[in-house]
């Protein structure tokens, strides 16, 4: 009987996990939409001649790409995780530690909203490899990389497609920006994923 509750309780966590994997692939929806919009406010600040405004929404359509890379990787990164586990769960292979971690991970999930989880995300995401690692759900670490700055030559190029895209003609040339160098912070890593949920928690 209590075998039984334990079973059905992770099969609950893990279908919380597959329906956040599902939230975070319409965060990504959402990004891709925001992006476009801010594209086309570059085409509209070309066409008024404000090459400044068309550098700053340039970096936002580049932000908002990013964005959505990110939740795509990560959305990924848990459904990966969520149904490897499923497949574990249906034949009793999941360890007691690893449903600990399922459990943590589940009420951490659901007591984060959804914009603080991009704040968190480069954590997560190194939540996430190493439970696609020792679930075997995929082979080799997945990319973890968080943007924290846009590359000048980057935001020109953006605005230039913009502008060829719609036949629009750049008359000044565009002020270099000041080089930002985002820096890199030493990716933390902890082999007790316990501590790392807790970490999230501020706790």
């Amino acid at each position: 009987m209590f075998g039984s509750r334990s079973q059905d309780k992770l099969m609950d966590q893990i279908f919380n996990l597959k329906f956040m994997s599902k939230q975070m692939t319409k965060a990504a929806t959402k990004c891709e939409k925001e992006q476009k919009s801010e594209r086309n406010k570059v085409k509209k600040a070309i066409e008024k001649g404000n090459l400044e405004g068309a550098r700053i929404y340039g970096q936002n359509a580049i932000r908002k790409k990013e964005e959505q890379l990110n939740w795509l990787r990560l959305g990924s990164q848990l459904d990966a995780v969520s149904s490897q586990l499923e497949s574990q769960a249906k034949m009793s292979q999941v360890t007691s530690s690893m449903r600990n971690v399922v459990s943590n991970l589940d009420k951490i999930l659901k007591a984060t909203p959804i914009e603080k989880v991009q704040m968190n995300m480069d954590k997560f995401e190194n939540i996430f490899e190493t439970l696609n690692v020792q679930t075997n759900a995929v082979s080799g670490a997945f990319k973890n990389q968080m943007a924290l700055s846009t590359p000048a030559d980057e935001v020109d190029q953006l605005v230039q497609e913009v502008a060829t895209e719609h036949q629009l003609e750049l008359n000044l040339s565009m002020p270099d920006a000041p080089a930002k160098q985002a820096e890199a912070a030493p990716a933390q890593r902890n082999d007790d994923l316990t501590s790392r949920l807790a970490a999230l928690t501020g706790r």
